[in-house]
């Protein structure tokens, strides 16, 4: 059971502080989050990015503790026993969850916390967070996801397939969320991200 809780805090440490607010940013696999993110991040430090915690392996390059945390699927499940994610689901085999107690200190301390994470989870942070932004992030067209997921070169074509499908129902519930940005080029819808956040 969610605990719910308002997400836009009135707590503040100063007078020129503004309260925190939780956003969650999401879309199909291989639109282009984990690198809008990044460059969001790099041009505003202030921001705070809540990273998850997942079963599946790392990429090339992917460090524990920056990109992901990386733990055995017995682990995870200790921890959803125990109450410690805000969400989590299960996706193309995998789990991912968001740390609950690091997030909430975070809003409660002012800050404009960001989570990146899959639709599923977006869901359930809707439901218990409804002053959360929510921002889905949608592909120019299907060919192009496709083309970006086979270009990564680190899945099977099984896994393709599952994404690619999964990816078909992800777009469909783009209009459930606050707002909408198609990742055609890419600085402008890091703009767009920007006027969303900071407007």
């Amino acid at each position: 059971m969610m605990q719910v809780l308002p997400i836009q805090s009135s707590a503040t440490t100063n007078e020129n502080q503004s309260p925190g607010r939780l956003v969650v940013l999401t879309g199909p696999s291989g639109v282009g989050k984990g690198t809008l993110m990044r460059s969001l991040l790099q041009r505003h430090p202030e921001l705070y990015y809540s990273v998850s915690v997942t079963t599946r392996s790392p990429r090339p390059g992917e460090i524990n503790g920056k990109n992901y945390y990386f733990i055995s699927r017995s682990k995870f499940e200790q921890l959803v026993a125990q109450g410690e994610f805000l969400e989590w689901a299960e996706f193309a085999g995998n789990y991912y969850g968001t740390p609950r107690e690091a997030v909430l200190n975070q809003v409660l301390s002012g800050k404009l916390v960001i989570l990146e994470i899959e639709l599923e989870g977006a869901r359930q942070i809707r439901a218990s967070f409804p002053g959360a932004l929510s921002i889905f992030i949608l592909p120019p067209s299907f060919e192009e996801l496709e083309q970006r997921i086979r270009g990564r070169g680190q899945d099977s074509e099984e896994a393709i397939v599952r994404r690619l499908r999964r990816a078909q129902e992800e777009v469909k519930a783009a209009d459930e969320f606050d707002i909408k940005i198609v990742n055609d080029d890419f600085e402008t819808a890091l703009k767009a991200i920007e006027a969303a956040l900071f407007k």
